[in-house]
C-alpha cells in the first residue's frame, strides 16, 4: 500500500534579506549533503556518487538564480511570497 503525506514547509511573505536567508541556507543544506556524499563515496569506494554530481552543479546554478531573482526584488522594493511544500510517498518495494 502506498502511503502519501504533504508537509508544509515554508508558507509566507517575507522580506529579500530573509528570503535569502532562509532559502539559500536549504540550497547550502543540499549542496553539502552531496558534497559529503560524494566525499564519502571516494573515500569508501574510490569513486564519486554520480547522483552527487550530478546535483551538486544542478543546485549551485539555482543558487545563482535564486541570487538574482532577489536582487531584483530587492532592487524593486519587493517582498517576496515564498510556499513550498514537500510531497512524500512510501512506496512498495
Amino acid at each position: 500500500m502506498e502511503t502519501n503525506e504533504n508537509l508544509r514547509l515554508i508558507d509566507g511573505k517575507f522580506t529579500c534579506e530573509d528570503a535569502k536567508e532562509i532559502l539559500m541556507n536549504i540550497f547550502l543544506s543540499k549542496i553539502r549533503f552531496h558534497e559529503i556524499k560524494n566525499f564519502s563515496s571516494q573515500e569508501r569506494f574510490g569513486k564519486p556518487d554520480e547522483i552527487a554530481t550530478k546535483r551538486i552543479p544542478e543546485l549551485k546554478l539555482e543558487t545563482q538564480k535564486l541570487s538574482q531573482l532577489l536582487l531584483e526584488a530587492k532592487l524593486n522594493n519587493r517582498t517576496v511570497s515564498i510556499t513550498t511544500t514537500i510531497n512524500i510517498s512510501l512506496l512498495e518495494n
